[in-house]
C-alpha cells in the first residue's frame, strides 16, 4: 500500500473507462458480481420489470419517451417508475427489463461518461458512448443467463454529424443503429406499429413527442405490462429531448397538455389517428 493508503492500481496510469477500472480494482461493486451469488435457476421473477421505451428522431434532435409502469408477474409493482434518463449533456438512455438492474446500469453508464470526460478533457463521440454501453451490457451476460435482463435504448445528438441518432442493443452486447424510430420492451411491437402510421421525418420536437405519446398509449392498449397515462393521479410518460443545445426533459404540464389533446381525439377515434394514404 502507498503512504496515502491506496493500492498501486489506484495510482498507475490506466484506462479512462471507469467500468474497466472498477472491474480490476473492486469487481464486487459491479452489477455482474451478483451472478455468483444467485446460483442456478431463473431469477427474473424476483424483480419488477419495466417497459416500454420509444425513441424517434426529428430534424433538430431525438425524443426518448417511456411509460411509468413496472410489473411483477400479473401485479403492478409500481405506477410511477422512471425509465428514461439523461446519460450526459447530449445523450439519453432508457431501459426495459429488470428494474433494479436497469437502474444500476444507467447510473454506472452515467458515471462511465463523466469519468471519461474528466480524465480525457473531452467527451466521447456518440458512437463511442454506444460502444462503451455495449461493453457494459456484455459484462452482464451471466446475469442475463439467469433471467435478470435489462436492455437499454440509447439516443442522442451527434455533434459531429449534426443529427439525432438511435442505438438499440441485445442482451449479449450487440449494438444496432436504428433509423427514424424504434421501441423496446413488451409493448414495443404495438408501439412500432403505431409509429409506422404516425411518424414523419419532418416532425418538430412537439410532433415527435406527440407521436411517442400516441404510440405508448397504443402499446398500453394491447400490452398489460405497459402503463397508459394516469390522469387521475397525474402520472404521465417521461419525455426527454436531445438536440444541439443539449438534453431537456419536457415539462410535466406540457406532457399533460399533449396527453389531454390525445385523449380528446381518442373519444372520437379510440384506435387513434390514421395515416394519410398519399
Amino acid at each position: 500500500m502507498s503512504s496515502i493508503g491506496l493500492s498501486p492500481e489506484y495510482l498507475k496510469v490506466g484506462t479512462s473507462s471507469f467500468y474497466e477500472f472498477a472491474a480490476s480494482v473492486a469487481p464486487h461493486v459491479l452489477p455482474n458480481a451478483r451472478s455468483a451469488e444467485l446460483g442456478s435457476g431463473d431469477a427474473g421473477s424476483l424483480s419488477p420489470h419495466g417497459t416500454t421505451i420509444i425513441a424517434a428522431t426529428f430534424p433538430d434532435g431525438v425524443v426518448l419517451a417511456g411509460d411509468r409502469r413496472a410489473t411483477s408477474g400479473s401485479m403492478i409493482a409500481q405506477r410511477d417508475i422512471e425509465k428514461v434518463f439523461p446519460a450526459d449533456e447530449f445523450s439519453l438512455i432508457g431501459f426495459a427489463g429488470t428494474a433494479g438492474l436497469g437502474i444500476d446500469l444507467v447510473r454506472l453508464f452515467q458515471l462511465e461518461l463523466e469519468h471519461y470526460e474528466k480524465l480525457e478533457g473531452s467527451s466521447l463521440s456518440l458512437v463511442g458512448k454506444a460502444n462503451r454501453l455495449a461493453t457494459m451490457i456484455r459484462g452482464n451476460l451471466p446475469l442475463a443467463m439467469q433471467g435478470l435482463i435489462a436492455v437499454p435504448l440509447f439516443a442522442g445528438w451527434d455533434l459531429a454529424e449534426g443529427r439525432g441518432r438511435i442505438f438499440a442493443f441485445d442482451p449479449t452486447g450487440g449494438r444496432y443503429e436504428e433509423y427514424d424510430f424504434h421501441s423496446i420492451g413488451s409493448g414495443s411491437v404495438f408501439a412500432r406499429g403505431s409509429l409506422k402510421k404516425l411518424y414523419r421525418r419532418d416532425l418538430d420536437a412537439t410532433g415527435a413527442a406527440s407521436a411517442a405519446i400516441q404510440a405508448l398509449y397504443d402499446a398500453a392498449d394491447d400490452d398489460s405490462a405497459t402503463g397508459g397515462p394516469d390522469v387521475s393521479r397525474r402520472i404521465y410518460p417521461v419525455v426527454m429531448v436531445a438536440g444541439p443545445d443539449g438534453v431537456e426533459r419536457v415539462a410535466e404540464d406540457q406532457v399533460a397538455e399533449l396527453v389531454d389533446q390525445m385523449l380528446v381525439g381518442r373519444l372520437q377515434r379510440p384506435d387513434g389517428p390514421g395515416a394519410p394514404l398519399s
